[in-house]
């Protein structure tokens, strides 16, 4: 694993298509699998599948004080304003900007996720800033380990704060 400094960035707002699930996630691989091909397939059948195109996870509660079958989880792609959201298991969201602790790391599997989150909720814990609970966390997908050579996840974990 390979990780830079956390730095807090301004964020812009996101409208997204996404699945949405709650129960517990955490190590579910065959989860997001699921769910990513779902949002992926829609996306790439509407033909909006561009350069901007982001993927990511929007985490909405905490799992540090959250029930973990009350978690919740939006996998998201993000698209153009107009996008017609036809889907019964798609929606369409707004996802919140605004100040995020970001920490770019590429992990060499889904193990390390944890670690990597562990880290910046550490770093968050000792700065000057707060998790700011009203806005959700996200991790922005910035390769597909499919594609890596050695199948590495490039990743942003961004994580809401406040002062």
């Amino acid at each position: 694993m390979e990780n830079k400094t956390p730095e807090v960035q301004q964020l812009p707002e996101r409208l997204v298509a996404c699945v949405s699930h709650q129960s517990n996630y955490i190590g579910d691989t065959e989860l997001f699998k699921r769910l990513f091909n779902k949002v992926g397939n829609w996306a790439g059948a509407k033909g909006l599948f561009s350069a901007e195109t982001v993927f990511l996870s929007s985490y909405v509660n905490d799992p540090a004080d959250t029930p973990l079958d009350e978690l919740k989880l939006d996998v998201c792609i993000s698209i153009p304003e107009g996008t017609d959201v036809d889907d019964a298991e798609i929606q369409e969201k707004r996802l919140p900007g605004g100040s995020y602790a970001v920490m770019h790391a590429e992990l060499t599997g889904p193990p390390e996720y944890e670690t990597a989150w562990n880290l910046i909720v550490d770093w968050v814990k000792q700065s000057d800033y707060e998790r700011d609970a009203s806005r959700p966390c996200y991790e922005i997908y910035l390769n597909n380990p499919e594609e890596h050579p050695e199948k590495h996840h490039i990743v942003e974990i961004c994580v809401s704060v406040k002062q």
